[in-house]
């Protein structure tokens, strides 16, 4: 089923997601030395602080998908998003490819990573696997882990044995409009698979809510704190202004991935079923 059904009616649900934070990411593919001095990345120090700000100032409430190395790097900073009401989700220990990982060291990655949150006093709901893809672990490990839902490249919310599942479109993906595996993407946006500039990707974005507004469902949207200075500042804020507006005329419920999963569990059978998955990957 695409469409949602809250309390006050029914609309199109969009969550508002940040990946990644820190060094992690740039660790795992060997951009960073694993000597060189850490804890002092951009990213934590400077983009994310300055985006809590902008975000607060539209009254917005994100997601964070954040490696959970960054509760030995960051710990602050994560108990910082957390208290300014966004909520903080897993994105692998160090960035690793999660459907590259068999499934016992998913279930070893993801034990790892909770007790680093569990330390600093915040629970962790759910998954946005690197990559896109479960792998052969699938959705078990994940429910054995306690994980509420996870947020894997493909379409459609659904529901899988007690997990929810928030799917993220690779169009809806700031990455997409310059990674070179990602050029199918791009000829589905604009028919060419030339790199995207971040005016058009902004515009895209713009129809693209206009469309879950009028035909409901649900949307991811993907950003990366890396990227932010490719998007730009007046066009991350007249996206933000965007999914500001479209929650406060009512268009759409502008929820936090958690959020949108608890509505999804409390009412699962119209959702069994629902999602297709993507194998397309970055990598």
């Amino acid at each position: 089923m695409s469409g949602f059904r809250p309390i006050d009616g029914e609309r199109g649900v969009l969550s508002l997601t940040f990946d990644n934070l820190g060094e992690a990411a740039e660790l795992e593919m060997g951009a960073v030395s694993v000597d060189a001095p850490l804890g002092r990345h951009v990213t934590a120090t400077e983009v994310v602080p300055a985006l809590l700000d902008r975000l607060a100032e539209r009254g917005l409430s994100a997601t964070f998908f954040v490696e959970g190395l960054n509760t030995e790097l960051y710990p602050e900073l994560l108990q910082t998003i957390d208290a300014a009401g966004h909520e903080v989700a897993y994105h692998a220990w160090r960035h690793e490819e999660w459907a590259s990982l068999s499934p016992a060291a998913q279930a070893d990655n993801l034990a790892h990573g909770l007790a680093g949150f569990e330390g600093l006093g915040l629970r962790v709901a759910g998954l946005r696997p690197p990559g896109g893809g479960l792998g052969a672990g699938g959705v078990d490990v994940l429910r054995e882990a306690g994980m509420r839902y996870c947020s894997p490249a493909g379409r459609g919310a659904g529901e899988a044995g007690g997990v929810a599942l928030l799917p993220f479109q690779w169009r809806h993906v700031d990455a997409a409009c310059v990674l070179p595996p990602l050029g199918p993407v791009r000829e589905q946006m604009t028919g060419s698979s030339d790199p995207l500039d971040p005016s058009a990707f902004v515009a895209f974005l713009e129809d693209e809510v206009k469309g879950l507004a009028q035909d409901g469902g649900y949307m991811a949207i993907i950003l990366h704190p890396f990227m932010l200075d490719w998007l730009g500042e007046d066009r991350l804020g007249a996206l933000l202004d965007l999914v500001a507006g479209a929650s406060q005329r009512d268009e759409l419920w502008v929820a936090r991935c958690a959020d949108t999963a608890n509505h999804i569990l409390a009412q699962p059978e119209p959702f069994r079923g629902g999602t297709a998955f993507d194998s397309l990957s970055w990598s």
